[in-house]
């Protein structure tokens, strides 16, 4: 190694390949989409450079900024449901014997592996209104009352969503926590309990506060995933109905595939690639204090 670095050439030599492919798949399309957003384009004709007017119209479109609080309920779904579920099963499957961390490790695994289309149309058959399991569920226990049409009512048709994409992509994240959980040292929790402490103050004191990193990232890619939501919306409902449950990703596709402006399309874009950098950022800066506190 130590040869390697004393002759910069050779060491240029092995990161060029991953140089050149970052800066071809990401660097240049990042840089191109921001140039496209002062631009008017249907994506065949010549580029018209427009300065800021695709931003303004932004700006002004209640339609991005629907789409944009819808995004930033999925933040505050991931925070406020998704997050606690995620540390109590991986709690819970940690205190299994190792015979069934296996199992349960694949059960709770198992939707991630699925394509996001197939999630989709499963959670539209158990939403259906006449034939689907939940309202079904709901009648065999007597709940008649409570049956609903989920995706054509605007009051909860995304909650639908949120549950659906919850229901997918919790097992990837609950994966990562059990891994940390598992890697405490036991002699921690064993001393902790020789001393008096009972499992719920062995969990706040010593589990949590070790695994916290962890939870960090957990949160980081959850915020990512929020803000950039996509496939979930658009096999589901496509943003409809009446653009009930539009996001800025299925806007984006709609303004830049289906109306032809492209221009507008990548102003989106560059947007979402804004506020999803300002809120990562925001979580690390937030978690940093907390630290140093």
């Amino acid at each position: 190694m130590n040869s390697v670095l004393k002759r910069p050439a050779v060491f240029a030599l092995f990161l060029l390949p991953a140089v050149l492919f970052y800066v071809v798949f990401m660097i240049y399309p990042i840089g191109e989409a921001i140039y496209d957003g002062f631009t008017k384009w249907n994506g065949v004709s010549e580029k018209n450079f427009i300065g800021l007017d695709n931003y303004i119209r932004l700006f002004q479109d209640s339609l991005f900024w629907d789409s944009l609080l819808r995004n930033f309920w999925f933040i505050v779904f991931a925070i406020v449901i998704q997050l606690p579920i995620i540390v109590f099963v991986a709690l819970l499957i940690s205190k299994v014997g190792r015979r069934f961390q296996s199992f349960y490790r694949t059960a709770v695994f198992t939707p991630v592996i699925l394509s996001t289309a197939i999630v989709g149309i499963l959670f539209l058959f158990i939403y259906a209104p006449d034939v689907g399991l939940l309202n079904n569920f709901l009648k065999a226990v007597g709940l008649d009352s409570w049956t609903h049409y989920w995706m054509s009512d605007p009051n909860v048709n995304f909650l639908m969503i949120l549950i659906a994409n919850a229901w997918q992509w919790d097992g990837f994240y609950i994966i990562i926590v059990l891994a940390a959980i598992l890697n405490i040292p036991k002699e921690l929790d064993e001393s902790a309990e020789m001393d008096g402490a009972n499992i719920f103050q062995r969990t706040a004191y010593i589990t949590l506060p070790l695994i916290r990193p962890i939870l960090i990232v957990v949160l980081l890619l959850s915020v990512a995933g929020s803000m950039k939501a996509l496939d979930a919306v658009l096999v589901m409902t496509n943003g409809g109905p009446f653009h009930s449950t539009e996001v800025m990703a299925t806007y984006m596709i709609k303004v830049g595939f289906q109306q032809f402006e492209y221009g507008y399309g990548s102003a989106i874009a560059v947007m979402i690639f804004l506020f999803t950098l300002i809120v990562s950022m925001l979580v690390q800066l937030l978690n940093r204090k907390d630290v140093e506190y």
